[in-house]
């Protein structure tokens, strides 16, 4: 097998050995950096090291190139950006596109179509530069990095809640109070586990915060702030106390409104740039299905 050395940058200081080395393009996983630190593939200044080391930077790490993968299919699509320089982008995502391929989906999804955007960085080279996630008939922003230092550092604010996502989301009823938290644990639901529910064996903290910003006749319009950012969370969540999001058709009543999603749109982000500090905000307004919806549950339509 080639070997190969990658000196660890100073901005990766206090990161762990396994995900740094997962960074590498021709790894591309943590899990095949956890397996090549098993098998003794991999020195960090020349001697073997635990996969949980936190590095200084400034250390040579040397391992083995793994056989080459596949790389991410690339597809030519334009897409709206709110954001970008050479370090990240922001992205907003139309409705009805999964943010990268899963099982049985190779192509057609957001992340073949940000290769081309130079969107780098990541445990997993189907997901490249992905920090978070949008449910597919979800739209709205999404940052993704363009660089193996960036993606790190934004995952890094991901996970101390420094990245405020802000949504609009049309409810079926009316709310007891004008803002509340929702804390309640997020798992695969026992029964069905392509959907998340509060009923499951294997919970994990979830938090929710909503406030009113419109009182209708038969919905209300929310604004919604994640706290943590599991798998279907807004729309479990505001299922849980008797407020399903409008057109969702697992946890609400599909085709209210006449939508055909549900109604349920990321139109804020703001963080401080992982790079350069400098604060960015972005804003997204509702599209065109949505204001539609929108304009039906003013006039008291069903």
């Amino acid at each position: 097998m080639t070997r190969a050395k990658l000196q660890v940058a100073s901005e990766l200081a206090g990161e762990r050995l396994d995900r740094v080395l997962a960074t590498v393009p021709e790894i591309g996983s943590r899990a095949l950096a956890v397996r090549m630190l098993a098998k003794g593939e991999v020195l960090v200044d020349g001697r073997q090291a635990p996969k949980s080391e936190r590095l200084r930077g400034g250390e040579t790490i040397e391992y083995e190139l793994p056989p080459q993968q596949e790389p991410l299919a690339r597809e030519e699509r334009p897409l709206t950006l709110v954001y970008e320089d050479e370090h990240l982008l922001v992205v907003d995502k139309p409705a009805g596109i999964s943010v990268h391929p899963g099982a049985g989906r190779s192509s057609g999804t957001l992340a073949n179509a940000l290769v081309a955007y130079g969107a780098r960085g990541g445990e997993a080279p189907e997901r490249p530069g992905i920090v978070h996630r949008l449910d597919r008939d979800t739209s709205g922003l999404m940052v993704v990095a363009r660089s193996e230092v960036a993606f790190l550092a934004l995952r890094r604010l991901v996970r101390r809640h420094e990245i405020e996502r802000g949504y609009l989301a049309l409810v079926c009823g009316r709310p007891r109070s004008r803002r509340g938290t929702i804390e309640a644990p997020i798992g695969r639901d026992r029964r069905h586990p392509t959907k998340r529910s509060l009923e499951t064996d294997k919970p994990h903290a979830a938090v929710t915060h909503f406030e009113l910003r419109e009182l209708l006749d038969r919905h209300a319009l929310l604004d919604v702030r994640l706290e943590t950012g599991r798998t279907h969370q807004i729309r479990v969540h505001l299922a849980a106390i008797n407020l399903p999001v409008a057109g969702d058709a697992v946890y609400g009543v599909a085709h209210d409104l006449g939508l055909e999603r549900q109604f349920l749109h990321a139109c804020r982000l703001a963080f401080r740039h992982p790079v350069t500090g400098e604060e960015v905000e972005v804003a997204s307004v509702l599209p065109a299905d949505l204001e539609q919806a929108l304009a039906r549950a003013r006039a008291g339509e069903r």
